[in-house]
């Protein structure tokens, strides 16, 4: 019988690992706190000194979109389109600020070592006991 992974390795070791570092790392993601400053007149960009906003990129848009609904085939019109809709999606997400909320560094250290203890513990529980076994005979050939 077949351990995690298909080796020989613990299965316990497995989700034991996989607990701790799901719980681990739901507690980090969780302590991240998400905030934005996307709005029509803040800037996007800035090409040659001059501010994009995102109110200056609906323009192409809506260009772009009225150019399709007149003829569907013209690329002009599907270029403009998709490439101010791209513009407003990177704009967007470039407008993300990311921030841990307050914590004590208990708390922090908790939650790190609960996330990659528990991924080392995972990712232990994949290698095969008999290479563990084989790559931990050098070192006791050295101690005696």
């Amino acid at each position: 019988m077949n351990g995690a992974g298909g080796t020989s390795g613990g299965t316990g070791q497995f989700f034991l690992g996989l607990v701790l570092m799901c719980g681990g790392f739901y507690l980090l993601l969780n302590s991240v706190v998400v905030s934005s400053s996307f709005g029509l007149g803040t800037r996007l960009f800035g090409v040659g000194g001059y501010g994009i906003t995102g109110g200056i990129v609906l323009i192409p848009l809506v260009i772009g979109i009225a150019m399709i609904f007149y003829n569907a085939r013209n690329a002009l019109g599907w270029l403009l389109a998709v490439c101010a809709f791209a513009a407003l999606v990177f704009g967007v997400i470039a407008s993300v600020n990311m921030s841990l909320r307050t914590m004590s560094a208990f708390e922090l250290i908790c939650i790190l070592a609960l996330a990659f203890g528990g991924l080392g513990l995972f990712l232990r529980s994949l290698r095969s006991a008999a290479r563990a076994e084989q790559a931990a005979a050098p070192e006791r050939r050295l101690r005696s």
